[in-house]
């Protein structure tokens, strides 16, 4: 009924190998990390049954389907069976929170509303409704994960007569914190695409530019425009490169990073040693959060970031001000242990001189971007305090307040993301320093215009 399902199935590693051989190879070339595994998994390939038919109990999706009882969605708790250790770093990552760090933060939920809500226009002034959920599923909850709910079972006529199936509200999603119906967080094929699995897709930029394009999060073409894509494009298609290889050997399965050997990849060098460990916590090389929310900041200690809140009283990681909620991010000697893990992938191919010179420039970008966005929020704040715009309704619904937040969420990420990632352009002219200069201008004059009106208004 679906071949390429099948198809796809077959020529999977895990359709060829059993989980006991997988445990029998050297540590480095490991892909499970089960310590033990129940007898009836270890000596048989993993094929459809062993993942649909996982802890029906636990699943609120399972259904009896051909004398078995299977579930629709599997999740990373089925996959924790056989990967426990990438399932755990993952559930400390923030893209395992993804569901809940949107729709639980009134703030990030006021933004998503201003959006993706419905526009009413009446007596001269638009006001937004609140999204449906088919239009929020579409938007920002295809890449941040839907939650998943078994409304009814219902039947259905397939080409072996009537079935039962269960109708699941959310689906279908593949979102990083999708919320599963056995409760999980998550899901795997966001980047290992089903029915293969391949490490080889989960390593190739293009899978991280379903959620990464931009512009507010324009790492996938920040990254096309640089250096390392152009030697990518150049020799990868070229099948130079080993996509596959486990470990993965600098200089001789790769000569250039993608964004899995920068963030999550074990990466080695053609004499064994390791540069970095793979990790499934994306965050884990990384000191900075350059995603603005306001500014950029530390990395929040914890994946769930709605237990934030900053000196404002607000769920966001710095405040207005720029001040950030220390307490809740990591600390700088954190910083700087995070920072030499990814100084020793980008050591695989460049001197010290090299790359320290790189990070300098890096994080004085980032002081500069902060910077100016600290200046589009002293006109925003003026404007909140002379009453041209309202903050109490809204912090994202007139037209000054959307200018604001495109200066941090699209030209501050996109100028900070070109910085570390060497693609200049979109620093500059393509969302970057020219607009970041620009928009407090357009700003501070729509603001004069509003005293203005209003001015007048008061003196008649």
């Amino acid at each position: 009924m679906t071949p390429n399902i099948y198809e796809n199935w077959s020529r999977s590693r895990m359709s060829r190998i059993t989980p006991a051989q997988a445990k029998e190879k050297p540590e480095l070339e490991r892909r499970v990390s089960y310590k033990e595994l129940p007898e009836k998994y270890q000596n048989v390939v993993v094929g459809c049954a062993e993942c649909h038919n996982m802890r029906p109990d636990q699943h609120k999706d399972t259904f009896d389907h051909q004398g078995a009882r299977v579930h629709t969605v599997v999740t990373p708790a089925d996959c924790a069976v056989c990967h426990p250790f990438e399932r755990e770093q993952f559930s400390r990552n923030l893209m395992s929170e993804a569901h809940g760090n949107l729709e639980n933060n009134p703030v990030y939920a006021d933004l998503t509303q201003s959006t993706n809500g419905p526009l009413t226009f009446e007596n001269m002034a638009l006001s937004h409704g609140t999204p449906d959920a088919q239009t929020s599923a579409d938007s920002c909850l295809f890449c941040h994960g839907t939650r998943l709910t078994v409304e009814k079972f219902e039947t259905r006529y397939t080409d072996i007569g009537p079935m039962e199936f269960p109708k699941i509200s959310g689906w279908p999603n593949q979102g990083v914190g999708r919320i599963n119906p056995d409760d999980s967080k998550g899901s795997c094929s966001a980047c290992h695409t089903r029915h293969e699995f391949a490490i080889e897709m989960a390593r190739k930029p293009y899978t991280c530019s379903e959620c990464h394009k931009g512009p507010d999060v324009p790492a996938y073409k920040v990254y096309k425009v640089s250096k390392h894509a152009n030697i990518v494009d150049s020799l990868a298609h070229g099948k130079e490169w080993d996509f596959n290889a486990v470990p993965w050997t600098a200089g001789e399965d790769f000569t250039a990073p993608t964004c899995a050997t920068c963030h999550v990849s074990l990466v080695t060098t053609p004499d064994g040693r390791v540069q970095a460990k793979r990790t499934h916590q994306m965050n884990d090389r990384l000191a900075w959060r350059i995603f603005g929310l306001i500014y950029a900041h530390a990395h929040p200690k914890s994946a769930d970031t709605t237990i934030i809140k900053n000196k404002d009283g607000l769920p966001l990681p710095t405040a207005l001000d720029g001040t950030p909620a220390a307490e809740y991010l990591i600390s700088e000697k954190e910083q700087e242990k995070r920072n030499n893990t990814m100084k020793g992938v980008c050591q695989s191919c460049h001197t010290r001189g090299w790359v320290n010179g790189h990070f300098d420039r890096f994080e004085h970008t980032i002081e500069t971007t902060n910077h100016q966005t600290g200046v589009a929020t002293q006109i925003m704040a003026r404007a909140w305090e002379e009453k041209a715009a309202d903050q109490n309704d809204s912090l994202f619904n007139e037209s000054i307040e959307r200018r604001w937040v495109e200066q941090w969420l699209f030209y501050g990420n996109s100028t900070r993301f070109a910085s570390a990632m060497m693609g200049a352009d979109y620093g500059v002219f393509a969302n970057g320093r020219w607009y970041q200069s620009k928009n407090p201008h357009d700003m501070l004059e729509l603001l004069k215009v509003k005293l203005k009106q209003a001015e007048d208004k008061e003196s008649k």
